[in-house]
């Protein structure tokens, strides 16, 4: 993943899995009362691309959740084969 500098509380960037499967990510910031950030995160596929028609969707508040970028992806809509509801978890570090 790498990210756009944020302007105000938007932010953007790409998700690139390699091999043209790419998302584009679009969100926001906020700074929550514990001094904790919070990132909601949207990614959507590239038409032409492995990832065309991908969106991901959104997700309910967390409870007690501990500092970590961890994620799942939904396949929302079938393509190229596939069907809607294929589930994929990642885990995002800082190199």
């Amino acid at each position: 993943m790498s990210f756009d500098p944020p302007s105000g509380n938007a932010i953007s960037g790409t998700f690139d899995m390699g091999g043209g499967y790419v998302l584009d990510l679009k969100g926001t910031m906020q700074t929550l009362s514990s001094g904790d950030i919070s990132l909601e995160i949207f990614g959507t596929g590239r038409a032409g691309m492995p990832t065309a028609n991908w969106e991901t969707p959104k997700w309910p508040n967390g409870v007690n959740q501990v500092p970590a970028f961890v994620g799942t992806v939904i396949r929302a809509k079938p393509h190229d084969g596939g069907p809607a509801g294929v589930v994929a978890s990642f885990i995002a570090i800082k190199q």
